[in-house]
């Protein structure tokens, strides 16, 4: 089952690192100041911890303007799902 709720940005941990496009993450600043986030992030409930794998653009682009929670498709998982998306 998927919700959708805020949660803060320091609670999604990021484990993967990814190299952002700077422009598009401006771009996604402007909109989001203009009309709000249109589309949740997605992130993975693993005993409790928020671990997020898509919407870094997204996620950088709230962190830069100074939210302090972002919307998310939350999605519980073992942490054997966790280990798979880290491998």
């Amino acid at each position: 089952m998927v919700r959708v709720k805020n949660i803060a940005l320091k609670e999604i941990h990021r484990p993967l690192y990814r190299q952002n496009d700077q422009s598009k993450v401006a771009a996604l600043m402007r909109s989001i100041a203009e009309v709000g986030l249109q589309e949740p992030i997605e992130v993975l409930e693993v005993e409790g911890r928020y671990y997020g794998f898509s919407g870094c653009h997204r996620y950088e682009a709230c962190s830069r303007l100074g939210h302090h929670t972002i919307r998310c498709r939350v999605r519980r998982a073992t942490p054997a799902v966790l280990r798979m998306h880290l491998a």
